[in-house]
């Protein structure tokens, strides 16, 4: 359950501040659906930019941004679908896309939905209060993004060893930037650190991702319905929608995958993780490439009980086709000869690391389940190409020139050749052994309740009742709105 209790004197310094500074802050029905969002609001986000500092931007933190960059509304739900001439499997896969929302990455409507209920509740005192950010890189980036509009002092938390387009970013936009040792995989290094804050910085509030359940309540509740809306696009009338696939991460989109399953009959979801550090599949270890999924622990958000299988993905196969889908010579190739066309060539630049991760995922669960032509697979791209350019060029000064030798190379080895090895589905005390592991990270080391994590696995209204506080934090907001005026003022009330 999340924490809804009001401190009133707080909570009445938040509302002036967002007086004075003209915030008004979506709900999460309207992330939802934007026909609710006012007609003053849509106005106005016509002259503002995708990535601008405005306040105005709390409404762009959802599935339905008009795709561009400067002065767009709303529309359908952003998705591109992966041809089967790249896929190799008769289902039918398509993408929504994150490049779509402030900060090109999903993870601003996570750290929305960790920040703002304790905004609008007083329990974050913006006058006081700094907001910390630990991540593996774009949570971090988005709720940096999200103190800035809500004119919060925001620390953000990532290892070393991430993109320099993450840094270069986070200069311009966070308060404070601490980074700490390792790459993707090292988590707990980023927990060390915010135990560090806890015991140092009172004024420090903590938002780790990995254990905020408003990470869960905001895909479940955005995330999840537009899946389910992209999927009801896009099909025909005999197909169905077979599963979903999130690579980990910080658990909280695989919320979705319980959206879903709560509104399709036999969905399957399916979590991925790095082959270099297979943690759910083998309890392993080390270190991996594909930025934007954290691993060596279970996150205490992710809803294990509802997933259905898991499957590794090798880091090289997603490294090497950012290179062939991001470059001209492997460009030429998939044109020349796979046959795709120029619109589904630049569809690929949507694709991030971990994009790239969850369309493999993808495939090797159409293989498995030995999906038809009447199946749909639908999963995330967290963030974008652009994410990575750097990527691409430390694999040309590692591997040399990119030739049609190594385009062909890179599209046999790394996509035609993916098979269902390095899976598994989880039966009953599958779930319940990767659930006990997070007795490791969270009780022992993060001092979470152990009878909790008891009730994440016993209770069956456990995790239902967490969704359904969307709700109470819904009517909070509009409160918040109502005692700033700001929206008033706006339409000329």
């Amino acid at each position: 359950m999340i924490d809804l209790t009001v401190n009133q004197e707080a909570l009445d310094r938040a509302i002036e501040r967002a007086r004075e500074q003209k915030i008004v802050i979506p709900t999460f029905a309207q992330q939802r659906d934007p026909s609710l969002i006012p007609d003053v609001i849509k106005e106005k986000l016509k002259d503002v930019g995708m990535w601008d500092i405005n306040p105005i931007n709390l409404f762009r933190i959802g599935w339905h941004n008009e795709p561009k960059m400067q002065g767009g509304t709303y529309g359908p739900v952003n998705t591109i679908e992966i041809p089967s001439e790249l896929t190799g499997v008769k289902a039918r896969i398509f993408v929504m896309i994150g490049k779509w929302m402030p900060t090109g990455c999903h993870k601003v409507g996570a750290s929305f939905g960790c920040l703002v209920p304790r905004l609008v509740t007083g329990q974050f005192d913006p006058t006081y209060h700094k907001a910390v950010w630990p991540s593996t890189g774009n949570y971090c980036r988005g709720g940096a993004f999200n103190s800035a509009l809500l004119d919060c002092y925001s620390v953000a938390i990532l290892p070393e060893g991430m993109s320099r387009e993450r840094f270069d970013w986070l200069k311009e936009i966070a308060s404070e930037t601490i980074s700490t040792p390792g790459t993707e995989s090292d988590v707990k290094e980023i927990f060390d650190k915010t135990w560090e804050i806890r015991k140092t910085r009172p004024d420090c509030v903590i938002f780790n991702q990995f254990e905020e359940m408003g990470n869960v309540v905001w895909h479940y509740n955005v995330t999840g319905p537009a899946l389910a809306e992209a999927f009801e696009n896009l099909k025909n009338e005999d197909e169905r929608l077979a599963g979903v696939f999130f690579t980990s991460g910080s658990g909280g989109s695989i919320n979705a995958g319980s959206y879903l399953k709560n509104n399709y009959r036999n969905v399957k979801v399916c979590v991925g993780e790095a082959l270099q550090c297979p943690t759910i599949l083998n309890n392993g270890y080390g270190s991996h490439r594909i930025e934007g999924i954290g691993d060596k622990h279970v996150p205490w958000v992710h809803n294990v009980k509802n997933t259905d299988m898991v499957a590794a993905i090798d880091d090289n196969d997603s490294v090497n086709l950012l290179r062939l889908f991001n470059t001209e010579v492997g460009q030429k190739y998939l044109k020349d000869k796979v046959g795709l066309s120029d619109k589904q060539i630049q569809d690929l630049s949507f694709l991030g690391i971990s994009g790239i991760s969850n369309v493999l995922g993808c495939i090797k669960m159409a293989k498995y389940y030995e999906l038809t032509e009447k199946d749909i697979l639908g999963t995330v791209a967290t963030d974008s190409y652009e994410m990575y350019v750097s990527r691409v060029e430390e694999l040309n000064e590692e591997q040399g020139e990119y030739t049609e030798q190594t385009a062909c190379r890179d599209f046999h080895q790394h996509l035609v050749a993916i098979k269902t090895d390095n899976m598994a589905e989880l039966n009953y005390y599958d779930r319940k052994r990767v659930h006990n592991l997070k007795y490791y990270t969270w009780v022992e080391q993060q001092e979470r309740d152990v009878n909790e994590l008891n009730d994440q696995w016993y209770d069956d209204t456990y995790w239902d009742t967490v969704h359904k506080q969307v709700e109470e934090m819904d009517r909070l907001i509009e409160d918040f709105n109502e005692k700033t005026g700001v929206l008033k003022e706006m339409e000329g009330k």
